[in-house]
Parts: C-alpha cells; sequence; structure tokens
C-alpha cells in the first residue's frame, strides 16, 4: 500500500475461507487476522504471518500460540501466560499491546500505563514486543483522525526511547481509518492497518462514499421462492409481538403480490441486504421465511424462481456463519469452487 502501510487482511467476515484468503494474498496484503481461533485453523497451510484481533482468552493460549504468530493483547498476565507457553513450545510469540484512544473498547487508556506495559512486555521470555495498536469506530464510534492517530505515533516515539528500540508495528485501526490513507493524512509512522470491509466491499463507511477501482457486488446471496400469493399488505387482528419479541407496523397498502424465500433471520441480517431487482421490497423475515413485495417487478417470477440480493458486512458475516447457506465461489477464472 501507498505511505508504507502494511496490510493485515481480515477473513473474520469470511469465516477464515481459505479460498478467499489466496485472493487477499494475490492482491497484496503482508498477514492474515482473524478474531476466531476455528478460522485462523482453517489458514493454517497458508505460508504468511497470522494475527489473532480478538483479545486471546486465557483458557486459548496453547492453541493461540500454535496457530498465530501475532496477537493482540492488553492485559500483562495474558501476555506472561503466552510467554510460558510459547517457550514450552519453543516458539516466540509477538505481541501488538492495545492503546485505546477514546473508543473504549480494548487497550491501555494512559500513556505512561502503555509504556510500563510495554516495558515489562519486552523483558517477557517467549514473546516479542512488536508494537502497538489501537481501534476505532467499533464500538464508541470514534471517528479516526489525525489528531487521535497522531497520539498513538506520540506514544509510539516514548516507548523506542524507553526501551532503546524501534516498534516494528503501529497498527492504526480497522477499515475505517482507510480514508485517511486515501486523503494523504494518516500521520507519519503508522505502518500497519486491519482491513476487512474495504477489501471485501470497497467501502469508506466514514465517508459513506465507495472507493475508486473497487468492486461492491462481490458476495451475492440467491435464494428460492417457495410461495406466491395475493394477499393483504397489513395482518388482520390484533397485533401483537412477534417471535423475536418484537411488535411490528405496517401500512395498509391494500392487496400486494407477496412472495416467500426460503431464508430467514438464522441465515442473514435482512436490513443489510438489498435485492437485486430494486423493483421488489423486503417485507420482513420470520426466522426461516424471509417476505418480499413483488408487486411492481416486471419480472415473472413464479415458485421456483431465484432472488437475488447484494449483501453488505453484517449480512455477510451471518451468511458466511449459517451451515445453512451452500457456499460457491467463483474464482477470476470463472471456476466454480464449493467453500
Amino acid at each position: 500500500m501507498e505511505q508504507n502501510i502494511d496490510v493485515a487482511g481480515v477473513t473474520k467476515c469470511f469465516c477464515g475461507n481459505p479460498i478467499i484468503a489466496r485472493e487477499f494474498l494475490m492482491g497484496g496484503v503482508s498477514y492474515l487476522a482473524d478474531s476466531r481461533l476455528e478460522n485462523l485453523k482453517k489458514l493454517r497451510m497458508l505460508d504468511v504471518p497470522k494475527i489473532m484481533i480478538r483479545l486471546p482468552m486465557i483458557s486459548e493460549i496453547e492453541e493461540v500460540v500454535k496457530y498465530a504468530d501475532i496477537s493482540l493483547n492488553s492485559e500483562l498476565d495474558t501476555v506472561k501466560k503466552i510467554g510460558q507457553v510459547a517457550s514450552s513450545m519453543d516458539k516466540v510469540h509477538g505481541i501488538v499491546l492495545m492503546v485505546d484512544l477514546g473508543d473504549l473498547r480494548e487497550g491501555f487508556f494512559n500513556k505512561e500505563d502503555i509504556i510500563s506495559a510495554c516495558e515489562e512486555v519486552n523483558s517477557i521470555s517467549g514473546v516479542k514486543l512488536m508494537g502497538i495498536g489501537t481501534n476505532l469506530s467499533c464500538y464508541g464510534g470514534v471517528v479516526p483522525t489525525c489528531e487521535n492517530l497522531g497520539r498513538l505515533t506520540e506514544i509510539k516515539e516514548s516507548i523506542e526511547n524507553r526501551i532503546g528500540r524501534s516498534l516494528d508495528i503501529v497498527s492504526g485501526g480497522n477499515s475505517s481509518s482507510y480514508q485517511l490513507v486515501e486523503a494523504g493524512k494518516m500521520p507519519c509512522g503508522v505502518n500497519n492497518l486491519r482491513l476487512g470491509t474495504m477489501l471485501l466491499l470497497g467501502h469508506d463507511e466514514v465517508n459513506d462514499k465507495w472507493i475508486k477501482g473497487t468492486y461492491h457486488d462481490c458476495f451475492i446471496l440467491k435464494t428460492e421462492i417457495v410461495e406466491i400469493k395475493d394477499k393483504p399488505s397489513k395482518p388482520i387482528g390484533e397485533i401483537g409481538k412477534d417471535a423475536f419479541g418484537n411488535v411490528p407496523a405496517f401500512e395498509d397498502e391494500g392487496i400486494i403480490k407477496r412472495a416467500i424465500c426460503a431464508i430467514g433471520k438464522q441465515d442473514t441480517d435482512i436490513k443489510w441486504m438489498e435485492p437485486l431487482d430494486r423493483s421488489i421490497k423486503i417485507l420482513g423475515a420470520s426466522s426461516d421465511h424471509l417476505i418480499l413485495d413483488i408487486s411492481k417487478s416486471k419480472m415473472d417470477y413464479h415458485v421456483g424462481s431465484i432472488v437475488e440480493f447484494q449483501l453488505d458486512y453484517v449480512a455477510i458475516l451471518s451468511v458466511m456463519n449459517s451451515t445453512y447457506v451452500r457456499k460457491v465461489i467463483k474464482n477470476r477464472d470463472e471456476k466454480v469452487r464449493e467453500g
């Protein structure tokens, strides 16, 4: 990437599928990163450094050391345990200590605390202090800026002065930080980003715009119609809570043509998907059924017809996690593989 920033391709959205992960590697990522050990296990045959991006649980340290080369951490007790396990396996595990710049998720909040922690980690056998990182926008919605990421680089310099050597990694966050790269405003010293959404969807979430030269339709959900009926647009009778504990509201638009597809909330998140046939309206879903209004469509839908949907990040995450949805992957040569 321009500006000397290495990319850790985050594979969690597609559950560590190695076919898609290889495309990340062909695209030039320097690391593969995931929050789940189950996904990192799937990637173990790929010859690239792997990063565990969720804070490790003490109970899973052995597997973290086995399947990840680097992990993000914010607790010294956890790092000490990693050092013990790594030493017993004759390994050296990379540690990136997290700094909380205000989003109030993981990380050391006070500057002196992170500097002292780095000093201590630097002396623990079995681990190597690789650097520091931060996360923004995921919990508190704090937007990455020159100012808050500038603080990260200032902390980096203080740590290097204290421990007497350079840090290999200064990780400036996730896809929400990419807008600073595109604008040429990423603070000098940040040399790593953990990107998932941006690579998969080509979307700048902060500015809500598409990134030039990227594709936005790499994940398409296809589902079959199992019923088509002309019915009222508003349920008849007293309205109470639905199966998910919500009280639904409906507009009375008279009789409409309703289609039911064989997929539901246990497979996807309907708020984060859009029909490719823009004349179709998603009315709602139960756990196993997706209800559509196809009244305005010019397509000749019938029972057995396939309806296609473009997916955003949350829907992709749900679909890829569902064992009920068959995954079919096409590569550049149009070869189809089961995923």
